[in-house]
């Protein structure tokens, strides 16, 4: 009953008095932060959403939404968006300029760039600004999913430590304060300051790690925890916070194991396939104890059937059972042994987290049943095999294709790369969904990555944060976190 009382007082001050939402953010805080320089944490890809924006967002329906941008248009050929910028400034005032907004989106697909998605926009061919407020991004393929990438918070427009809305920050202490920006086209000024400084429509965002995220949703210190992953989803089943807080977004991508380094046993496309067949995939999601955790056979996600892509190619062994495919993996294996040949420990980079250590309990056992040692190393050494736990950002086909070939984490098979590129360059749908589908087959026999699961993404949520929903992009806008009413 206790609990209750706390959960339903969050948010709230001194006498019931409306306060900001609190969020605490698994991951570091940074304030600074800039995606030119790489992955950006929970926090910080929060934090960018709200301040900075790209020129498109996603709703809390995971939807697309006007951003900076507040209209476009696409050219009947499919290489041309143009947009046109809304009037705004940025955080010191000065008015946002289209030449400015371009220049940020060219150091992002840079060559330089360690952006995150610097890889997913090789057909864009220039980024210009028309006037000073219109931008033009020019491609030299058409790519539907276009609105999509330029949606993902690491599209935010930042620009040295610059943003432009919709929301504004100020530290308070550990935590960052987001303010509404006014609306600057109200007729009424007055009127939209003050709903800007309604303390019930600011946001109190903190940075920290996965207990004490949840310890503060548990006390009464936040109406929501952000950021959720298969590595802390243990930490949820033990801080008692009622199932009914969990939100589980139901997102397409990569969850599996990544061959780094093709030697020695794993120099070989069958031996490859024969890890790939030990795995028992029901039997690792359910122990994590959440039955919205899918196993995933395919290379790439199911819903990535589109725009003429064929369907996701399922491996012919799933069919038998598991004593069978354990058979076929044990026949391969004393194969190779029978000739005198040694497989070493194999070295599986996973985080160091609860949830790494339980699935590297279950992978290494299901190796072990063939009498292969694994041992568990840090995400950053050398390894065998690697992580990968990604969410598509687009519904591109050929996302997770491009994703698991010749990357610097990942095995290369040029004819495979070779037809990936083939599809990324072909404008014809048709020839585009064959290309796609023989680049699959040949990934599929080559074998670089072994697909475990569907990625795990989840959220904490007051009940009072009636937009927090679940969605397939797995996105929660901090201005979205309570619904307008109908």
């Amino acid at each position: 009953m206790a609990g209750g009382l706390l959960l339903s007082a969050t948010g709230c001050g001194l006498f019931g008095e409306p306060g900001p939402v609190r969020v605490a953010a698994i991951g570091p805080l940074n304030p600074s932060a800039n995606p030119v320089n790489g992955e950006l944490s929970a926090a910080n890809a929060a934090l960018l959403d709200a301040t900075s924006q790209g020129l498109v967002g996603f709703d809390n329906e995971g939807q697309i939404e006007p951003g900076l941008a507040e209209r476009w248009t696409v050219t009947t050929d499919g290489r041309s968006y143009i947009f046109r910028i809304r009037e705004a400034k940025w955080a010191d005032g000065r008015k946002v300029m289209a030449d400015e907004v371009a220049t940020i989106l060219r150091s992002y697909v840079a060559a330089r760039s360690r952006h995150v998605l610097k890889d997913d926009f090789p057909e864009v061919e220039a980024i210009r600004a028309m006037t000073d407020s219109v931008i033009e991004i020019r491609l030299g393929v058409p790519q539907s999913a276009l609105l999509e990438l330029l949606a993902q918070p690491s599209m935010a427009i930042v620009g040295k430590g610059r943003g432009w809305g919709p929301m504004r920050a100020r530290r308070a202490g550990r935590a960052m304060l987001l303010s509404p920006v006014p609306d600057p086209l109200a007729e009424d000024a007055e009127a939209a300051q003050a709903a800007a400084n309604d303390p019930a429509a600011s946001v109190e965002l903190i940075g920290t790690d996965a207990p004490r995220a949840l310890a503060r949703f548990k006390n009464g210190y936040a109406d929501a925890v952000l950021g959720g992953r298969f590595s802390t989803l243990p930490y949820f089943a033990s801080s008692n916070v009622a199932r009914a807080r969990l939100v589980v977004d139901p997102v397409p991508g990569l969850f599996g194991l990544a061959f780094v380094r093709p030697e020695g046993f794993l120099a070989t496309d069958t031996n490859r396939d024969a890890l790939t067949r030990l795995i028992r995939r029901e039997r690792l999601t359910e122990a994590f104890g959440l039955s919205e955790w899918r196993p995933q056979f395919t290379l790439r996600p199911s819903v990535h059937a589109r725009d003429g892509g064929p369907a996701a190619l399922v491996p012919a062994w799933t069919e038998y059972d598991d004593a069978s495919r354990l058979t076929q993996a044990r026949r391969v294996i004393d194969a190779w042994r029978g000739a005198g040949r040694d497989i070493p420990t194999l070295r599986i980079a996973l985080p160091d987290t609860p949830g790494g250590r339980i699935l590297f309990a279950y992978v290494a056992a299901d190796f072990a049943r063939v009498g292969i040692k694994s041992e568990r190393v840090a995400l950053d050494a050398v390894a065998d095999l690697k992580l990968i736990d990604e969410v598509a950002p687009n519904d591109d086909p050929v996302w997770a294709l491009r994703r698991l070939s010749c990357r610097r984490d990942t095995l290369c098979n040029r004819d495979a790369q070779n037809l990936i590129d083939q599809a990324t360059a072909n404008v014809d749908a048709g020839q585009r969904g064959q290309q796609i589908g023989e680049a699959e087959a040949v990934l599929a026999r080559y074998v670089p990555f072994i697909p475990l699961a569907t990625p795990l993404r989840w959220s904490v949520a007051a009940q009072r944060l009636t937009g927090l929903r679940a969605n397939g992009r797995s996105q929660h806008p901090l201005n979205r976190l309570i619904a307008n009413p109908n």
